[in-house]
C-alpha cells in the first residue's frame, strides 16, 4: 500500500515481572481501511502486542504512532482524544461490560467519557444497537440477559460509538460457536465496507483470520516470523512455523508438517532462532544468531525470519522434497 499507515509500531518489547518475554522486537503497520491479522499459538504474544498498541500496557522498548502521533508522549486529555479513534473489541464482553449497567448505559458511558453532548447520546446509542443487529427491545436489558453473540454485538457497537479509525479485535469471536461466529464476522466485514475503519484482528484461528484479513502477521515466542498479504501467505507460506499452523487445518493438497518437541519457555528462549528446537528444517547455524526478516523470492511485501530463506529453501519446498 502507498498510503500513510494509520498505525505504526516499531521494535516493541515487553518483559513481565515473572521473567516472561512476551513481546520481543515487534514491528508492524496497519493502513487505513486495512485488516491485519495476528495469528499464532496461545502464549505467542498476540494479545500483549494488542495491549501495547492500545497503550493498555507500556512497552519496555519501542514506540507506537497512531495517525502520525507518538502515543508514548501522551497522557491525560491528549491520550483520551486519540483513544476516540482507537477502540477495542475484547474476547469476552461478559467481563468487559459492567453488570450493573444496561447495554444502552454501557454504550452511553463510553460516549460520556469522550464528551459527547447529552442530547446526542440517546439517538446515537439507539442507532448503534440497530446498526449491529441488537433489537430495540433489548436496549434496557443487562449483560446477563443476553447471549454471547448479542453481547459481542454490543461490544462492537460500543467500539463504534466514537467513530474510530482503527479497532483492535482481540480474539473477538473465539468464545462463540461456529454459526454465531460466522454472523459476527460477516457483521465486521459489512461494517468495514460501510464505515471504512481498519482492523487489527488477533486470533489463534486461521480460518477466522483468512476470512477477514488483507495481510497476516505470524508470531512465535513473542516475535514476528512471517508477514505477508493474506492470499500469498495461504498459497506460499515460507516459514516452517507458518506451514505447521496451516497444515493443521484440513485442506486439499496440503501435506502435514509435524512439529517435534515442546514449546520453549518464554522465560528462557533458545539461542538464535526461537523456533529451531521444533523445526524440521533447522541446521547448526540456526542456534548461532537470531534471523532477521528477509524478502521471500525477492518479494519485499512477503517477509520471513528464517536463515533458510536466504538459501532459497522455504517450508513449501522442504515439504515437497520430503
Amino acid at each position: 500500500m502507498t498510503t500513510t499507515p494509520i498505525l505504526l509500531a516499531e521494535h516493541l518489547s515487553k518483559r513481565f515481572d515473572n521473567g516472561v518475554l512476551a513481546v520481543d522486537d515487534v514491528s508492524l503497520t496497519v493502513h487505513p481501511g486495512e485488516t491485519v491479522g495476528i495469528v499464532g499459538e496461545s502464549g505467542c504474544g498476540k494479545s500483549t502486542t494488542g495491549k501495547l498498541i492500545l497503550r493498555l500496557l507500556v512497552p519496555d522498548a519501542g514506540y507506537v504512532a497512531f495517525d502520525g502521533k507518538d502515543l508514548g508522549t501522551m497522557s491525560g486529555q491528549r491520550l483520551q482524544e486519540v483513544r476516540k479513534q482507537l477502540q477495542l473489541v475484547p474476547q469476552n464482553p461478559q467481563t468487559s461490560l459492567n453488570p450493573r449497567l444496561t447495554i444502552t448505559e454501557a454504550i452511553a458511558f463510553n460516549l460520556r467519557a469522550h464528551r459527547w453532548a447529552k442530547k446526542d447520546i440517546g439517538p446515537r446509542t439507539a442507532g448503534l444497537l440497530d446498526r449491529v443487529g441488537v433489537p430495540a427491545a433489548y436496549a434496557h436489558r443487562y449483560p446477563h440477559e443476553l447471549s454471547g453473540g448479542q453481547l459481542q454485538r454490543v461490544a462492537i457497537a460500543r467500539a463504534l460509538s466514537t467513530d474510530p479509525k482503527l479497532i483492535v479485535c482481540d480474539e473477538a469471536v473465539s468464545a462463540l460457536d461456529k454459526s454465531v461466529q460466522a454472523q459476527v464476522l460477516n457483521l465486521l466485514v459489512e461494517l468495514q465496507r460501510d464505515l471504512g475503519m481498519a482492523y487489527l484482528f488477533i486470533s489463534h484461528d486461521l480460518g477466522v483470520v483468512e476470512h477477514l484479513s488483507d495481510r497476516v502477521v505470524v508470531m512465535y515466542l513473542g516475535r514476528i516470523v512471517e508477514d505477508s498479504a493474506a492470499g500469498e501467505l495461504w498459497q506460499r507460506p515460507a516459514h516452517p512455523y507458518t506451514e505447521a499452523l496451516f497444515s493443521s487445518v484440513p485442506g486439499p493438497g496440503r501435506q502435514r508438517l509435524v512439529l517435534t518437541g515442546d514449546l520453549p519457555s518464554p522465560t528462557n528462549p533458545p539461542s538464535g532462532c526461537g523456533f529451531r528446537t521444533r523445526c524440521p528444517m533447522a541446521i547448526g547455524a540456526c542456534a548461532e544468531a537470531r534471523p532477521e526478516a528477509m524478502a521471500v523470492a525477492g518479494d519485499v511485501s512477503h517477509q520471513a525470519a528464517c536463515i533458510r530463506i536466504g538459501e532459497g529453501v522455504t517450508a513449501a519446498t522442504r515439504i515437497g522434497a520430503a
